[in-house]
């Protein structure tokens, strides 16, 4: 059973206080406040001398040296003296020890402040180095391309169909599900507003042209960035750790066609077929709010899809669905080729591979959108 910790207060005579300490002053108890110290020092007359009593003392640890150098320090505030004769002969050994070397004035370094030009500056240059090893990587992307179709380009075939399998029917799961709700969600916001007017047959429309249009590819796309651009970055990044890349490298391979080619063929291949798989997902959401919300007739919603949605709705998804694969594609081995030498890199990259895919995701669907319309189709 532990002793609890008791702290006494005498004077020995007008100027010299006693403090007695007794119990057992270890971290399984509370450690008194030193503020009781502190109202002893301002009582009248005034302390100009601290002794200890410790012959109750049953035992002690680091709560004991703790209590005893705050009131050093009290007593130092107040120009008053402390002996420490009367401590066990270990806490004197300990306190000598702790002030044997004390903190000198300026080793705590203030952080800098950096002006705000200074950091806009910084930013730039960084903004400015990473545009350029981006056109590098691109130009090195393209010079692959046209060395494969020149038919000089090295990579496994074996590797092309395995990262095909990968980004192409292992994503129809999570493709499915997304376009599914994305459909439903479109066509329950709709129905909404459309019911008022009685014009609940152009949900139809309203789902198949955005399905198709726009919604379809990049909500694939911003999935593929998730699921197949952050595992091309971790891939290549954890290649880059082991420094596998630099022994391709050495032994005469170009990582750009032995590595990034095969992952940007695949991508370029397969997001126009998830698109239009995502396309039909999504009608079919809209299908579902429609005859199960609107009470419409299934060929009738099947006849509305039908005269809403033109050719140029389908090549228009194609085409962007083409692009942001090779994007996604781009930002994730790019990502991974630029990883640093450390796990944290790898994660770090994976991120950005991301955050880099779902960015140029939006502003090439914006380029496209604005083309299309300049072009009227």
């Amino acid at each position: 059973m532990r002793e609890p910790i008791s702290l006494d207060f005498s004077r020995k005579d007008s100027d010299t206080l006693l403090i007695s300490l007794s119990g057992d002053w270890k971290k399984k108890n509370r450690l008194p406040a030193a503020s009781e110290v502190e109202k002893q020092f301002e009582m009248v007359p005034r302390v100009k001398r601290v002794l200890f009593k410790t012959e109750n003392l049953a035992g002690w640890d680091s709560m004991l040296l703790t209590f005893l150098i705050r009131v050093r320090t009290l007593a130092s505030s107040n120009n008053i003296a402390v002996e420490e004769d009367t401590l066990p002969e270990g806490v004197q050994r300990l306190l000598a020890l702790a002030s044997a070397v004390p903190e000198r004035k300026g080793e705590k370094k203030e952080p800098a402040r950096i002006p705000i030009l200074e950091r806009f500056g910084e930013s730039a240059l960084v903004f400015w180095r990473s545009l350029l090893d981006m056109t590098d990587f691109i130009g090195d992307a393209l010079i692959a391309f046209i060395r494969l179709v020149t038919g000089k380009a090295k990579f496994r075939r074996s590797d092309l169909l395995l990262i095909v399998q990968q980004c192409g029917a292992q994503a129809l799961p999570i493709v499915s599900l997304i376009s599914i709700l994305v459909g439903l969600i479109l066509a329950f916001i709709g129905a909404i507003q459309l019911k008022v007017f009685g014009a609940q047959i152009y949900v139809a429309s309203i789902v198949g042209i955005g399905m198709v249009r726009f919604l379809a590819p990049v909500m694939a796309a911003i999935i593929m960035a998730g699921r197949t651009g952050a595992s091309f970055a971790a891939q290549l990044g954890t290649m880059q750790v082991n420094e596998e890349i630099d022994a391709l490298a050495t032994l005469g391979i170009s990582p750009m066609e032995f590595l990034v080619l095969p992952r940007m063929l695949a991508l370029f291949l397969m997001m126009p077929l998830l698109s239009l798989y995502a396309d039909l997902m999504g009608i079919l959401g809209g299908v579902i709010i429609g005859v199960s919300m609107l009470d419409l007739d299934f060929l009738e919603y099947y006849a509305k899809t039908r005269e809403s949605v033109q050719l140029n709705d389908f090549w228009i998804g194609l085409f962007s669905a083409a692009v942001f694969g090779v994007l996604v594609a781009l930002s994730g081995c790019m990502r991974g080729m630029q990883c640093g030498r450390s796990a944290a890199a790898v994660g770090e990259a994976t991120t950005s591979a991301v955050v880099t895919s779902i960015v140029s995701i939006v502003v090439a669907m914006a380029v496209i959108t604005v083309v299309c319309n300049v072009l009227n189709i």
